[in-house]
């Protein structure tokens, strides 16, 4: 298990290394004048100039990445070159908002997944069909599309939650809870449908194993089979569609903060990309494939445990 957790985290520090890389170099080569737009359109050429030199945009692109490597390696990764700000502190101040909205969201999709898809597994009929329907249209409508309409109906129409998010530092549990119900409700609806399919899949192909005929044979108890048996094997596939609705999500709900206006990584890495901030850009890349990596790891110890033949490949 240990030689098993090792090589997955050196796989993900390499792809960490290899993204910081390229998007260094795609920052580099997007040909924006960083320090025309921090000054302004009216700043000569001499203060242009010596912005550059202050940033160290007039190093070789080689030399500033190492820079910015080395300092990352000691757990600094610099200042953001527009509001001064730390970027560690910048990012610290957005990412609880984030991880609240997507982790309340997986729960979500995971507890009724799970109870939709066992259903339309064992019921089968119109509960079947009902989820099938419900897959197609889960996936062609984007979950923006569910967020307006919760915001026209729930908040601007019968104003039972706020329109926008209203949390700041220091936020009591009921703001909390008001601003990320509709941006939690519309990524449940978007991503519960093909969760639930995929386990009634699996619960499927579990169901006519050969195990549960010799366990039903037995006299074992239906409930007994489904939930102790049943599920355990057909829990890796659910956790592996879980974690993709999560590592889908970190991009996604960048949408989903714009329409909410919630103070999450995805306004963050939108503007801190539009102007160019490259210390800000760069910590948004770390902090999204060091989650992603960890969502991964946890994902693959969990069916380990639930499965001892994962372990041994």
């Amino acid at each position: 298990m240990l030689i098993f957790i090792i090589r997955r985290l050196v796989s993900g520090v390499t792809v960490l290394v290899a993204l910081c890389c390229v998007t260094f170099f795609l920052l580099y080569y997007s040909g924006s004048n960083i320090a025309q737009n921090i000054l302004g359109e009216f700043a000569t050429s001499d203060q242009i100039a010596a912005k550059e030199h202050e940033l160290g945009l007039d190093q070789p692109l080689i030399v500033r990445m190492l820079n910015w490597f080395g300092g990352a390696l000691h757990g600094d990764l610099g200042t953001s070159w527009f509001t001064n700000e730390p970027v560690t502190q910048s990012l610290l101040s957005r990412l609880p908002v984030t991880l609240a909205l997507i982790v309340t969201a997986t729960i979500g999709i995971a507890i009724l997944a799970s109870g939709f898809g066992i259903a339309a597994a064992v019921k089968r009929g119109g509960v079947d069909r009902l989820l099938q329907t419900g897959a197609v249209v889960g996936q062609a409508i984007p979950e923006f599309v569910f967020a307006i309409i919760l915001v026209t109906v729930f908040a601007i129409g019968l104003g039972w939650f706020p329109a926008t998010g209203s949390i700041a530092p220091g936020a009591g549990g009921a703001a909390w809870i008001a601003s990320l119900a509709l941006p939690v409700i519309a990524l449940v609806i978007n991503g519960l449908t093909s969760t639930a399919q995929q386990i009634r899949s699996a619960v499927i192909g579990e169901l006519e194993r050969d195990y549960v005929r010799t366990l039903r044979s037995r006299g074992t108890p239906e409930p007994v089979i489904l939930f102790k048996h049943v599920m355990r094997s057909a829990a890796p596939a659910g956790l592996t569609v879980l974690s993709l609705h999560f590592i889908g999500m970190l991009g996604g709900v960048v949408i989903i903060e714009q329409i909410f206006a919630l103070p999450g990584m995805g306004a963050l890495a939108v503007q801190s990309t539009t102007l160019g901030d490259t210390p800000l850009v760069m910590g948004v890349v770390v902090y999204t494939v060091v989650i992603v990596i960890i969502v991964n790891l946890l994902v693959d110890l969990a069916n380990g445990w639930l499965n001892p033949k994962v372990r041994v490949s």
